[in-house]
């Protein structure tokens, strides 16, 4: 059986001084599977379009602002992640130049700048705490990883780096 992922981008926009990240709380919806988590930014790609295409247009929408530096930090295979037990397979960007001013809030909820050495105490997905320490470290090789989840639990985590 061929292995059809749903493919989505999620980035993370810093700030001019480094020093801050762009998350949302997603405290809008009651029925989103992500209710009361910080995430960063993005979204499915749609057709026609490639992943940066798709990076860029979802920052867009969901921020307010225009890309004009971005870098891919990495690649995670999620299966199982979705609602009904879909497979994701997600592009990780690290957005480090933008123009215009991010929203305050968007149809998923709050947007808000955090700092770096903070966004461990955030509640979010067990898994982020696992791949955000790759997003962030420096390291100009882009990491792989795969992240089965079950039943809304990470179940493991594996990654490489070339």
């Amino acid at each position: 059986m061929p292995y059809t992922p749903i493919a989505a981008t999620l980035g993370y926009v810093l700030s001019a001084d480094g020093k801050r990240v762009l998350l949302v709380h997603r405290n809008a919806r009651p029925d989103d599977q992500h209710l009361g988590k910080y995430n960063g930014l993005g979204g499915k790609m749609e057709l026609n379009e490639d992943i940066a295409e798709c990076m860029r247009r979802e920052i867009a929408e969901e921020a307010g602002i225009e890309c004009t530096s971005m870098q891919l930090r990495g690649t995670i295979n999620w299966p199982g992640f979705g609602k009904q037990g879909e497979d994701w397979l997600g592009f990780i960007f690290l957005i480090d130049g933008f123009t215009g001013q991010a929203w305050g809030e968007n149809e998923e909820g709050t947007l808000e700048w955090v700092p770096l050495e903070s966004i461990y105490d955030l509640p979010m997905w067990e898994g982020d705490r696992h791949f955000l320490p790759l997003i962030f470290d420096g390291d100009p090789r882009p990491f792989h990883g795969v992240m089965p989840y079950k039943d809304g639990r990470m179940q493991n985590w594996a990654f490489s780096r070339f």
